[in-house]
């Protein structure tokens, strides 16, 4: 009888299938696989390509410019790396590793909550980079406010507060493997340390750690997270605060209601709701709702510079790469991170030539056609 385990894996590229061959099967599953039937993760894909780019000619395309302004800062192009957790399962430095190489291609970074290394490690090895940092608001108020201070004090220019995860979503690839990277510790970089978590605990985490694994996995999420909630966080901080998971227009109506500072527009890579609506399908409506009056990022299914282009073309001031950052992680390290961003970096430049672009606030929807 043949299990699970020994059908090999359908590959998106080539990419995926480099890191398959790197990393051990459960960790790759973990990264690579989505929810429930993977519809949504297919689906984020499958939206990009519904698009086709429709060039213009004759513009004098002899220089290209990526920078852009985000949040009153200039960047060097229009790509951050997005908050992905646990990243020692991929390659032992995880997010350091990955930090030096955004650091020297000078693209923000944003830390998870669920990093396998502290946001004050990540910090030294991003020097004076932009960087964010993601929180997930936790069932202890104390936890969410010590993390947050964190943040302030080490750098951290903005909060980016994941929404999309009020409970976790039905993986079925981790339930038949039995796997979970937070119960093995690679999720813990941020809470070992920290005082206000450790003060939840009846033993230290080095008297009895499986005991403070558990107690940062009940209480990492916040089921009850509503609007008033969030309005607790706000109190906590002046820095600007993202929502990144908003995929319904009326969510970014609130937002604005709200006063959030941006945007993220996401499905959280197709790893949390079974049959969800793509990213990038979801993106057009709530750009009409914003109304460029506060900054809109996507992530979920970019892969390529052609990508980017058709996310920013539809209303997104930028974008964050996940998958193929890991993948990139897993295969090389800090090198393959690199290699990955100047790959992206490459096609959008050429990309943004053939279609006619100089710069990327030159990108509208006038340059794409639906099939």
């Amino acid at each position: 009888m043949i299990t699970a385990t020994e059908i090999l894996p359908k590959f998106e590229n080539l990419l995926e299938r480099k890191a398959y061959e790197k990393i051990r099967r459960e960790a790759f599953d973990y990264i690579a696989r989505g929810a429930g039937s993977e519809a949504t993760m297919q689906e984020n894909l499958r939206a990009f390509s519904k698009w086709k780019i429709r060039p213009r000619i004759l513009r004098n395309v002899s220089e290209i410019e990526l920078s852009c302004t985000l949040l009153n800062q200039q960047l060097s192009s229009p790509l951050l790396v997005a908050p992905i957790g646990v990243q020692r399962i991929a390659y032992p430095e995880g997010e350091l590793a990955s930090a030096r190489a955004a650091r020297q291609l000078d693209v923000p970074f944003v830390v998870s909550s669920a990093a396998s290394y502290s946001m004050e490690d990540i910090a030294n090895e991003l020097g004076d980079s932009s960087r964010w940092f993601q929180l997930y608001c936790s069932l202890e108020y104390s936890v969410t406010k010590s993390l947050v201070q964190r943040a302030e004090t080490n750098g951290y220019s903005a909060i980016v507060i994941t929404v999309d995860t009020p409970v976790l979503g039905i993986r079925e690839t981790d339930a038949h493997n039995q796997y979970s990277p937070l119960e093995e510790g690679e999720g813990f970089g941020n809470y070992m340390n920290d005082p206000a978590f450790r003060a939840l605990l009846e033993q230290s985490p080095e008297e009895d750690m499986n005991a403070a694994l558990q107690k940062q996995i009940e209480i990492i999420d916040q089921p009850s997270l509503d609007w008033e909630e969030l309005k607790k966080v706000r109190k906590l901080t002046n820095l600007p605060i993202l929502l990144k998971g908003v995929l319904h227009p009326e969510d970014a109506k609130l937002a604005l209601a709200n006063n959030i500072d941006g945007i993220i527009v996401s499905n959280h890579g197709g790893r949390q709701l079974d049959h969800c609506i793509a990213s990038l399908d979801a993106l057009p409506d709530i750009a009409h709702v914003i109304q460029k009056r506060i900054p809109i990022l996507l992530d979920s299914g970019i892969r390529t510079g052609v990508d980017v282009f058709k996310a920013l073309a539809l209303g997104a001031d930028a974008v964050l790469l996940g998958r193929p950052l890991i993948y990139g992680l897993a295969i090389n390290g800090e090198d393959g991170v690199k290699q990955v961003i100047q790959k992206i970096h490459h096609e959008l430049e050429i990309s943004m030539a053939l279609a006619g672009v100089r710069t990327v606030q030159e990108i509208n929807s006038n340059f794409l056609f639906k099939e």
